[in-house]
């Protein structure tokens, strides 16, 4: 393999102990071995640093960094890749597995379309012991030459988002704003994604995304998501639907595309606001009902100290 690898593998773990092995193996193990694998380790717990000292120390493709606190799941998703050095880049969560032939497959695929961005094979959903529990249609396979067709189908399609795992080429994803720190963030970097090339959808399955009890995806509450991805946003209010309305504004405005694009994908975004018009208007009220149980806290407080002065 050269100094400079074709393919980067971005791994943002924390306390992921229990399959992080099983996770680096099937990495590790691809038939496709021009690569790195940069792993950002998020101040874990657990035995995870011990792990991964274990792989740099038996495969030279392997590069360890610690962050010496949490700096939260969007940072560290962007540290690995900003560390990254391949042509290509791909996130690869410590719960999932891949199959040996992903790396080729999706690799080939980016070098013979120098018009797609982003290459993913289909998606089996397995459980903490990896059995499957069903196959998964992302149905992102975006092969318009229109960017505003590939946005459009992109926004009324997107699910579960096993895309963002695929292969990336890493030239536009530095055009990006990453994986930002809100939830959902990686649908808008999708998005974004889409208005500069093609996803390709290999028809095998490839991809096997695990779900168990302490995923990401099963935490019980948009709040503590959001602390997910920023610790220091516990506690704050949560704006799922205008930050999505917001990102797609700012995908489109800086994307390289004539006036007469943007504006179709500008109304195309006013028809999403419509079509969520419920969610945008109970988010607003959140607001207002928040600042009214804080500002009632206050005035209880205001009146309980006036009472203990009088007495």
């Amino acid at each position: 393999m050269s100094s400079i690898p074709r393919l980067s593998i971005g791994v943002p773990v924390y306390n992921g102990e229990e399959f992080l092995e099983l996770a680096l193996d099937s990495i590790l193990n691809q038939t496709f071995a021009e690569f790195e694998v940069v792993i950002s380790d998020n101040a874990s717990t657990d035995r995870t640093e011990e792990i991964c000292r274990s792989y740099v120390a038996k495969d030279n493709r392997v590069r360890y960094f610690r962050n010496e606190e949490n700096l939260g799941a969007s940072r560290n998703y962007n540290k690995v890749f900003e560390l990254s050095r391949g042509e290509y880049f791909k996130w690869a969560a410590v719960d999932d597995l891949c199959a040996a032939e992903y790396f080729e497959k999706c690799v080939h695929v980016l070098d013979s379309h120098p018009d797609v961005v982003v290459c993913y094979p289909r998606t089996k959903i397995i459980d903490q012991h990896g059995d499957v529990l069903e196959e998964y249609d992302d149905g992102l396979n975006l092969q318009s030459d229109s960017a505003f067709e590939r946005f459009r189908q992109f926004v009324r399609t997107a699910g579960e988002c096993n895309a963002v795992f695929g292969v990336i080429r890493s030239s536009v994803l530095r055009r990006t704003r990453l994986i930002e720190n809100y939830n959902g963030s990686d649908i808008i970097l999708l998005a974004e994604l889409s208005l500069y090339g093609k996803f390709y959808e290999i028809a095998d399955y490839l991809f096997f995304r695990r779900t168990h009890a302490e995923c990401s995806s099963n935490l019980q509450t948009p709040e503590e998501t959001l602390a997910w991805f920023d610790p220091a946003k516990k506690g704050k209010l949560h704006f799922r639907t205008w930050k999505h309305a917001g990102g797609y504004f700012s995908s489109i405005r800086k994307a390289p595309l004539s006036i007469r694009e943007k504006t179709r994908l500008f109304v195309e975004l006013l028809r999403y606001m419509y079509w969520k018009k419920s969610d945008l208007s109970a988010e607003i009220k959140q607001v207002f009902g928040y600042y009214s149980r804080k500002t009632n806290v206050v005035h209880k407080q205001s009146l309980k100290i006036d009472a203990e002065k009088d007495y």
